[in-house]
């Protein structure tokens, strides 16, 4: 099932925040897990995505009937299917990211002798 482009998007951040959170706890028998409320808060304090509240709260039930995420006692949980579907979406993002992560963490300039700076005219 091919999902639309904004529901990608949240269960991207979804698994993100999950992969990330739990990489810290990774050598104890915890895992980090987060409310439908909770996750709605950290993307909009974090502003991962320009949507309100209530558009937030229809994608992750869209999730919910297309079987991607499971609601369960009160925690926002990957189903088998959606945690498949994140896998592809960060397979595919994988070499954009790791180029923005080498940009940013590196003066690529310095690594050439021909680049130059010119004067702007304003």
């Amino acid at each position: 099932m091919k999902l639309p482009e904004k529901q990608r998007l949240i269960l991207f951040v979804l698994g993100k925040l999950y992969d990330e959170a739990n990489k810290k706890l990774n050598k104890s028998l915890l895992e980090v897990s987060v409310s439908k409320s909770a996750f709605i808060e950290i993307v909009k304090k974090a502003e991962l995505a320009k949507k309100k509240e209530r558009a937030l709260y229809k994608n992750l039930e869209s999730l919910e009937k297309s079987k991607m995420v499971s609601y369960d006692g009160k925690i926002l949980r990957m189903s088998d299917r959606g945690l498949k579907a994140y896998n592809e979406i960060d397979r595919q993002l994988a070499p954009y990211v790791g180029i923005i992560k080498t940009i940013e963490q590196e003066n690529l300039i310095k690594l050439t002798s021909k680049a130059r700076t010119t004067f702007i005219r304003g």
